[in-house]
């Protein structure tokens, strides 16, 4: 359940590190008018804030899946439809972040779903936009972390931080065990993305849609579709067995 911790300020957190990536304020974030002496905030006020919870949030890309390329495998043997709508949106990077547009991949273990799903938010990176990717699992016990009284994070601070990244990468969806609380903190995440029209990539086991519904919550499935669209079949063998010697 979502509980009003107070927030303690993380002094600095928005300091600007860099020049202002459009051109219009000084760096800090504002726009002051001299005429009216009042300020208002720049378009790369919201990109700073979200780069710093990705920081602080500290998951990147993992090693293992850098440098990925629809030229080479194991992307390249993927079905070439799966690929045309992922080229699609890697090509409109900005447009589809810009949009709150994310994409959803379901398949049986091995296809490929979380490799292309990674595709998907290195280039999210590269746009230099902020990213959070997170196993469902290492997700649900960082929240369950925030309950400790000795925790360094309240929970409506990782709670926001989840919230002002660009781009959420949620990995293996529904493979938690289901309880309320599980379905709770989903629901919660998903739909205030939603509400604020912030993209997600996601990757899930499960085949059919029902299972969906019963393993996340029909509340989270439908905004997942709005946020998503239909999610995309990656389909076929073990992609790991297959290139195992």
């Amino acid at each position: 359940m979502l509980r009003p911790v107070p927030d303690n300020a993380e002094p600095n957190a928005l300091a600007p590190d860099a020049p202002c990536p459009f051109g219009e304020c000084d760096g800090s974030g504002f726009l002051l008018d001299e005429e009216t002496n009042t300020a208002r905030r720049c378009t790369c006020l919201e990109r700073r804030a979200g780069r710093a919870a990705g920081r602080r949030l500290g998951t990147g890309i993992p090693a293992r899946f850098r440098g990925l390329s629809f030229d080479r495998k194991p992307i390249c043997d993927l079905d070439q439809s799966v690929l045309r709508e992922v080229r699609g949106y890697v090509h409109d990077i900005e447009g589809s972040l810009g949009a709150g547009r994310g994409l959803w991949f379901y398949g049986d273990v091995g296809t490929g779903k979380t490799s292309l799903a990674m595709l998907v938010s290195e280039a999210a990176a590269n746009a230099g936009r902020s990213l959070a990717i997170y196993p469902m699992a290492r997700l649900l016990s960082e929240i369950r972390e925030t309950y400790d009284d000795a925790s360094e994070s309240s929970y409506m601070q990782l709670f926001r931080r989840l919230c002002a990244v660009d781009l959420l990468h949620l990995d293996d969806l529904g493979a938690e065990h289901r309880t309320e609380w599980v379905l709770e903190q989903l629901y919660s995440i998903v739909n205030e993305r939603w509400q604020d029209q912030k993209a997600i990539i996601a990757t899930t086991n499960l085949l059919d849609l029902d299972d969906l519904r019963d393993q996340l919550g029909a509340r989270t499935v439908s905004r997942l579709m709005e946020i998503c669209g239909d999610p995309i079949p990656v389909m076929g063998g073990d992609l790991r067995m297959r290139s195992a010697p």
